[in-house]
């Protein structure tokens, strides 16, 4: 399936889409954000502000975070590829996403069906 939009503009509708996803799970949007597209690959590097209540819990019952990070990231990703999908037209065959607590910072690698170059 072959998409209409060019490299510049395909960037800023995915980033759109992942910064409302973040908006809807989280209630606040990302920091910054840097975005690559390379043939079937989109890295995503974003800065996140992290939930004040899961910071406070951090310090005394990190496996109880780490275990709600987990479910966050998994419905963050779930939605991320369903909205590429339907919004775009793109099929995404995998969403990888990491996130580190302490910075704030994530890596997200979407892995399409086909090139977009």
């Amino acid at each position: 399936m072959k998409h209409q939009y060019s490299p510049g503009v395909l960037k800023q509708e995915i980033i759109k889409i992942y910064n409302s996803i973040n908006q809807e799970i989280f209630g606040t949007g990302i920091k910054s954000q840097k975005i690559e597209i390379s043939g079937d690959k989109v890295f995503i590097f974003a800065t996140h502000k992290r939930i004040p209540a899961l910071k406070v819990l951090d310090e005394s019952n990190r496996s109880l975070t780490a275990s709600v990070d987990t479910l966050l990231m998994e419905a963050n990703k779930r939605k991320l590829k369903e909205q590429i999908e339907s919004t775009l037209g793109l099929e995404v065959r995998l969403v990888l996403k990491d996130y580190d607590p302490k910075t704030e910072f994530s890596g997200t690698v979407i892995l399409l069906k086909e090139s977009l170059e």
